[in-house]
């Protein structure tokens, strides 16, 4: 078994009964959805910041292309897509 530590949180009336409902419909524990809910949001918000921090590290190395490039490529792109489906 997986060592934890207990956490206390503050939610609304409303919250809790919602999660109690789905608890119910899953035959899950308020405690385990919760805890599924509490580790997908952190995951998430630590890629956002993990990709943040890359893309900063990229900026400060020179590893970026103009916006003007970047976009004169798009259009190409689309360009070429159109062409194709109207040819």
């Amino acid at each position: 078994m997986n060592a934890s530590t207990t956490m206390t949180i503050r939610v609304t009336p409303d919250l809790k009964e919602k999660l109690g409902r789905l608890a119910r419909s899953t035959r899950r524990s308020s405690s385990f959805l919760a805890v599924e809910a509490v580790e997908a949001y952190v995951n998430r918000e630590l890629q956002i910041i993990d990709g943040i921090q890359q893309g900063l590290a990229d900026m400060q190395a020179s590893r970026v292309t103009p916006h003007d490039d970047v976009m004169a490529e798009a259009s190409r792109i689309v360009g070429d897509a159109h062409r194709e489906k109207t040819a």
